[in-house]
C-alpha cells in the first residue's frame, strides 16, 4: 500500500545581513509550499543571515538577530501545520556552529550543527564556525528568552540526530557533508532514515551542477531514499553567484529540478513521493545485513507528527511525481546567464543608476557589454511573466516611474553607457566596431579622444626632467615604451570614473554609474594589463572566464542574441592598441605575451587545479606536448610563463571583484592565496627543469651518481 507525502524545497535569493528581506523570502517560500500541500519545507544554508556574512559571523549581534528572526517565524501563522527546516548560525557553549533548526507548529524539534565545514576554494567556514565533533551525540541547548517566550520551551535538542515521526524517519546533512567520502547519509540510511534533507550554499562554477546532481543521485541510488536539496541563489554581496537549482531525488532518479539562474527571489519546488517505494528499493539482502548491525542514531521522537498524507481517500487520488530529465546548460549558456544574474543583483542592491563600460572594439569589452545586454534580456523576460518586483527595480534604477521596457535594447539604452576612448594609436576598425556594436545592443555610446590628456601628462614630465620618452619602434627603450602605453591606459581609467559620475547628469537623471572592468582570467593570470587602468573598476563580470571561452560565447551570441556584428569581434586580432600602428608593425596581444591564450588556459589549469609548480607543470606537459616539442622547448615555455606570472602577481591585489566561474581563477582575495612578491628567477626550480630536460634529450636521464 502506498504512503504518499508531499515535500518542498526551495532556492532563495538571500542577502547577507538583510534580516528583514531574508525573513520575508523565507515566509513566502513557506506560504507557497503550504499552498501545494507540502508537509515539509527545506530552505538553503544559513538562510536567516545569508551565507556570505563572513566575519560578521564572529559578531554576537548576528546571533542575536538570527534568534529574533527565528522567533518571528515560530509565531507566524504561515509556518503552522508544516515542518520548517531553516538555516542559521547558533552559539553553543561559547562556540559558533552552522546549524539547521527544524520546527513544527511553534515547537523546535531539533538543532542540528554541521559536521564537516567547507574550507577550500572560496569557502572559509572554519574561520567562523566550529564543526560538530561528536557524531551521533545529543546535548541540550538552553533557548534564549526571545524564543522561549514564543515556544514555551526552555531548551531544545542539539546534536547529530534524526527525527522519528509516526510514519517515517528524517535525517539532515549540510552542503559539504554530501561531498565528503563518508557522508552522513550512508550511516543514516542504514539506520532507517528515509528522507534526507540538504540545505546548501553552493556557488556556481563551470560544470559544478553535474557534480552536485551526480552525488545526490548516487547517494540515493545506492542507499535508497528521498533526497531534498535546497540552495541559495543570487549575489549576496560577494564575488560568487549561488546558482540555485533545487532538487528532489527519489531512489537515484530526479523527480524535480529548479532553475539554475533566475531573477525570481523565491522559487519553491515540490514533489509527491511514495515512501513505500523507498522501502521496496531497500530490500536487498546485502543492504539488510549491513543495516542490522548499523550504529544507532539518537532520535527526536515526534509520534504525533505525520509527514505522509493521512486521509486514505486523498491518498488514492495522488500520483507520485514522475522522473524528469536533468537539464544542463552548455558552457556558453552558463556564461550568458550566470554573470548576467550577478550583474542584476549587484545593480539593484547597490542602488546605482546603471553601468559604464569603456568599449575598446575588442572581444573582452564586447563580451562584458553583451552580458549587460543578456541581463536586460532576462529582466524583460521576467517582466513579461508578471514579476512585479523586477519591474519596480527597473523603474527605480532608471528613475522613470511609468517606464516598462519594450525589449532588451530599450532597457539597455537607459542602463548601459559605453565609451570608445581613442588615441593616435587606435584604428578606425576598432572605433567603428565599437560604435556599431553599441547601436546594435542599444547602449548610450560616446566617442572621445585621450591624446590631449596624454600629451599634457608627458609635457609635465618633460618640464620636470628635460626628457621625453619615445616608443620602441622609433628607437625608445623597453621602459619608455611601457610607460607610454601605461599612461594611456591609466588616463582611460580616470575618464571612466569621470563619465560614470556625470553621464546620468547630462541625460537629466540622478545618481551615478558602476564602472565595469573587462580583463579576462588568462590576462589576469599572466599579468597582461596595466595596474590601475580600465581593469580598475567596480566589478568585472568576465574576470573568471578565459579568452577561449569568451570567443565561444561571442560566437554563440551571434545567433542567440541576433547580433551579426559579433562575428567581426571573433575574427579581429586581439590588440591593446597602445603602440603606434605602422606599415610594418601592429601590436598583438599574443606576441606581446609570448604565449597563446590556449596555452594560458593550460598553464592556469595545471597551476591551480592540478596544484603543480614549475617542475611539476613541465613534467606534466612532457606527456601532452612531447609529441611536437622537445623537452627543452617545453621548458622554455614553462619558465617564460612562471617568470611573468611571478613578476606580475602583485597586480592581482588591486583587481575589482570578479564573477567567480573558472576553477583556475588567480583571484587574490580568497580563492587563490599566493605571495605577491616572488623571487622571479625561480633559480632552483628552473635549474632542475633544465638539467632534467637536457638529460632527456641526451639520453642520460638516471645516469647521474
Amino acid at each position: 500500500m502506498s504512503q504518499i507525502a508531499v515535500l518542498a524545497t526551495c532556492s532563495l535569493n538571500q542577502w547577507a545581513l538583510d534580516f528583514e528581506g531574508n525573513r520575508s523570502r523565507i515566509l513566502e517560500s513557506v506560504r507557497r509550499a503550504k499552498q501545494r500541500g507540502a508537509a515539509y519545507r527545506l530552505g538553503p544554508e544559513l538562510e536567516i543571515t545569508g551565507y556570505g556574512c563572513n566575519d560578521h559571523f564572529l559578531e554576537s549581534d548576528t546571533y542575536m538577530h538570527s534568534w529574533e528572526v527565528l522567533a518571528e517565524l515560530l509565531k507566524s501563522d504561515e509556518c503552522s501545520d508544516i515542518v520548517c527546516d531553516v538555516g542559521m548560525p547558533v552559539m553553543f557553549k561559547g562556540l559558533r556552529y552552522n546549524c539547521r533548526v527544524i520546527f513544527h507548529n511553534g515547537q523546535i524539534l531539533l538543532i542540528r550543527p554541521k559536521l564537516f565545514l567547507a574550507n577550500d576554494g572560496n569557502y572559509r567556514e572554519m574561520r567562523w564556525f566550529t564543526p560538530w565533533m561528536k557524531p551521533r551525540h545529543q546535548e541540550t541547548l538552553m533557548l534564549p528568552d526571545v524564543v522561549s517566550a514564543v515556544t514555551g520551551q526552555t531548551e531544545a535538542p542539539f546534536g547529530d540526530m534524526v527525527i522519528k515521526t509516526s510514519d517515517t524517519i528524517l535525517g539532515t546533512e549540510l552542503c559539504e557533508e554530501l561531498f565528503t567520502p563518508h557522508s552522513p547519509h550512508i550511516g543514516m540510511s542504514l539506520d532507517g532514515v528515509e528522507i534526507f534533507t540538504n540545505g546548501s550554499g553552493s556557488h556556481h562554477e563551470f560544470g559544478k551542477l553535474r557534480t552536485r546532481v551526480d552525488l545526490i543521485r548516487s547517494a540515493t541510488a545506492k542507499a535508497g531514499g528521498v533526497y531534498l536539496y535546497a540552495n541559495q541563489h543570487g549575489c549576496d554581496g560577494e564575488r560568487v553567484y549561488y546558482d540555485g537549482c533545487a532538487l528532489i531525488v527519489v531512489n537515484g532518479e530526479v523527480v524535480a529540478q529548479g532553475s539554475q539562474f533566475s531573477l525570481e527571489d523565491v522559487e519553491v519546488l515540490t514533489a509527491t513521493v511514495d515512501l513505500e517505494r523507498v522501502r521496496s528499493f531497500r530490500s536487498a539482502i546485502s543492504r539488510g545485513l549491513q543495516a542490522a548491525r548499523a550504529e544507532v542514531y539518537p532520535a527526536v521522537m515526534a509520534p504525533k507528527l505525520s509527514i505522509s498524507v493521512r486521509e486514505r481517500a486523498r491518498q488514492y487520488g495522488m500520483v507520485p511525481t514522475p522522473t524528469v530529465r536533468v537539464h544542463y546548460l552548455s558552457p556558453e549558456e552558463e556564461i550568458r546567464y550566470g554573470p548576467a544574474c550577478w550583474l542584476w543583483d549587484y545593480l539593484r542592491r547597490s542602488k546605482m543608476s546603471g553601468y559604464f563600460l569603456p568599449l575598446s572594439g575588442g572581444i573582452d569589452s564586447c563580451s562584458t557589454a553583451l552580458l549587460v545586454y543578456s541581463m536586460c534580456d532576462l529582466v524583460c523576460l521576467a517582466i513579461s511573466k508578471g514579476e512585479t518586483d523586477v519591474l519596480a527595480d527597473v523603474r527605480r534604477i532608471t528613475g522613470e516611474k511609468d517606464f516598462t521596457p519594450k525589449d532588451p535594447k530599450d532597457l539597455c539604452s537607459r542602463i548601459l553607457h559605453t565609451a570608445y576612448m581613442g588615441s593616435q594609436n587606435s584604428s578606425q576598425e576598432t572605433r567603428s566596431r565599437s560604435k556599431r556594436f553599441g547601436e546594435a545592443i542599444g547602449s548610450f555610446h560616446v566617442d572621445l579622444n585621450i591624446d590631449s590628456v596624454v600629451a599634457a601628462f608627458l609635457a609635465v614630465f618633460e618640464t620636470v626632467t628635460g626628457k621625453r620618452p619615445i616608443y620602441k619602434i622609433f628607437g625608445g627603450s623597453p621602459g619608455e615604451n611601457l610607460a607610454l602605453q601605461n599612461v594611456q591606459a591609466r588616463a582611460r581609467m580616470v575618464f571612466a570614473y569621470l563619465f560614470a559620475q556625470l553621464l546620468p547628469w547630462t541625460r537629466g537623471k540622478t545618481g551615478s554609474l558602476l564602472v565595469l572592468g573587462s580583463a579576462n582570467v588568462d590576462e589576469t593570470l599572466r599579468g597582461y594589463y596595466t595596474k590601475y587602468d580600465c581593469s580598475s573598476a567596480d566589478v568585472n563580470p568576465i574576470g573568471g572566464i578565459s579568452k577561449t571561452d569568451l570567443k565561444k560565447f561571442i560566437a554563440y551570441g551571434v545567433t542567440a542574441f541576433d547580433v551579426p556584428i559579433l562575428q567581426e569581434f571573433i575574427t579581429a586580432v586581439p590588440t591593446a592598441e597602445l603602440e603606434p600602428i605602422t606599415e610594418n608593425y601592429t601590436q598583438s596581444d599574443e606576441v606581446d605575451m609570448g604565449m597563446t591564450y590556449e596555452e594560458l588556459s593550460v598553464y592556469g589549469t595545471l597551476r591551480k587545479v592540478s596544484k603543480l609548480g614549475p617542475f611539476g607543470m613541465w613534467n606534466s606537459l612532457l606527456s601532452s606536448w612531447g609529441g611536437f616539442l622537445k623537452p627543452s622547448e617545453i621548458a622554455k615555455k614553462v619558465k617564460h610563463f612562471f617568470l611573468y606570472y611571478s613578476i606580475n602577481r602583485h597586480k592581482t591585489t588591486t583587481l575589482p571583484p570578479s564573477y567567480h566561474m573558472s576553477p583556475y581563477s588567480p583571484d587574490d582575495n580568497r580563492f587563490d592565496l599566493r605571495p605577491f612578491l616572488y623571487n622571479s628567477s625561480w633559480s632552483w626550480q628552473f635549474r632542475r627543469i633544465d638539467e632534467t630536460a637536457r638529460e632527456l634529450e641526451e639520453g642520460t636521464l638516471g645516469q647521474r651518481p
